[in-house]
């Protein structure tokens, strides 16, 4: 050693170090690369991604062998230190290089490195791979046997590397990845992604029609009054019985018989042999599930049963949408047909009103997670069917029963909601 001249030793040192700041770098850039990203990359044909992914699915081999590579250049650096520091100075250099080498490999193999890579990590993740992946077959058996070892150290501890876990995400961290998208997902677009996963929670009785609302077609009602009904509805199918709805016959498709009702000689047979199938909906099932019903059936209306078979209402492939992308439709009962503003600020809504719509289209936080209705929701609270005039706090919406029929609220005034102000403290 005493012929190898002193430049070429720190030439090797320095070659060392470079060593050891890209082992460390690698590592960071590796373990805090975005796994969904590298392997979309992959899946377009990015080598550099492909490699990262397959050195990635056994961590333990990856980080074996870019350990035994970072302490072999480090062991190494500090031979060649000392072996300089003797050469220069005697037994007397050999602390000072060891505390030089420890803030040289610090700085310039460890902090600045890893934080780089961790910073951009794909810039440094890629190119590592390249490297790693060739490094990996030859050092395979050293590394399998520091593996071996330190597995079975950690099954002392019911750890098993090979169970990496689940890397799929969450609902409610899909839900964060959404919110937290920022520019690259347009604000819009992160609504209807949200209000795609809350579909999950909400069951068709939360967009039905209630039975009390669901406009139908009467056949035992007069001619006359058939025909007019057919002529000027504004919806396009048409649930028909007899009497009530409870006789249900079918479902009707109106714009189906428009050629029909230009002729003089439609009669009510005519109108009956044009009844199709009713579809039913169970009572729970969620809007998520109802949507591929819809799709897989072909259907775009369905009539709510309870498991008594009794029709609680009527649910529309549109109504589940809008549930989505919001009001879009151009349905006559408009989303602010049962409510209005009034000039204090005030709404007047109507008791038959939904809490999910009050929530969605005027941005609300009524509680959600009981009552469907405003009028269930004030019941709930009073316990007690209420008189006009009574008021009450709901979760801080002030509200104002201002006009009961048959046993339900039917007109309410809800003021806004104020967050109560801190009191000043008295000196």
């Amino acid at each position: 050693m005493e012929a190898i001249p002193l430049s070429t030793l720190f030439i090797a040192l320095g070659v060392l170090i470079v060593l050891s700041g890209c082992f460390s770098g690698s590592e960071t850039g590796l373990m805090a690369v975005n796994r969904y990203r590298v392997r979309h990359l992959a899946r377009q044909g990015h080598r550099g991604a492909r490699l990262a992914e397959r050195l990635l699915e056994r961590p333990d081999r990856v980080l074996g062998v870019i350990l035994l590579g970072n302490n072999l250049v480090n062991i190494a650096a500090s031979s060649l230190a000392t072996l300089i520091a003797i050469r220069l100075m005697g037994e007397a250099g050999i602390a000072l290089a060891a505390v030089l080498l420890t803030i040289t490999i610090l700085i310039f193999s460890e902090v600045t490195p890893k934080t780089l890579a961790a910073v951009n990590p794909e810039r440094v993740a890629f190119p590592a791979a390249y490297a790693l992946t060739p490094l990996l077959l030859v050092s395979y058996p050293v590394v399998w046997m520091v593996n071996t070892v330190a597995n079975g150290l950690l099954r002392l501890f019911r750890v098993r590397v090979t169970d990496t876990g689940d890397d799929s995400l969450s609902r409610e961290e899909l839900r964060t990845v959404v919110n937290e998208a920022g520019n690259l997902i347009p604000r819009r677009h992160q609504k209807m992604l949200l209000s795609i996963l809350d579909l999950e929670y909400a069951t068709v009785e939360d967009i039905m029609v209630p039975r009390n609302e669901v406009v139908g077609l009467d056949l035992d009602a007069p001619w006359a009054q058939t025909v007019e009904m057919l002529i000027n509805t504004q919806y396009t199918r048409l649930p028909v019985y007899r009497g009530a709805i409870d006789n249900l016959v079918g479902m009707i498709h109106v714009r189906q018989l428009l050629a029909d009702l230009l002729r003089s000689d439609f009669t009510r047979s005519d109108l009956e042999s044009r009844v199709g199938e009713a579809y039913f909906i169970p009572e729970g099932t969620g809007l998520h599930q109802q949507l591929l019903n819809f799709q897989r059936r072909r259907e775009r209306i369905g009539l709510v049963v309870d498991e008594y078979g009794d029709i609680m209402g009527l649910a529309a492939l549109d109504d589940i949408l809008e549930e989505i992308v919001g009001e879009f439709t151009t349905d006559p009962g408009s989303a602010l047909a049962n409510m209005h503003q009034e000039p204090d600020g005030s709404w007047m809504v109507e008791g038959q009103t939904t809490v999910r719509e009050l929530n969605r289209v005027l941005k609300w936080g009524l509680p959600a997670n009981g009552p469907r209705t405003l009028n269930g929701l004030i019941l709930e609270h009073l316990e007690s069917i209420p008189e006009a005039g009574t008021s009450l706090l709901i979760q801080g919406w002030p509200v104002t029963i201002l006009q009961t029929q048959d046993n339900r609220v039917k007109m309410a005034r809800v003021q806004p909601h104020h967050k109560r102000r801190r009191q000043p403290r008295r000196h």
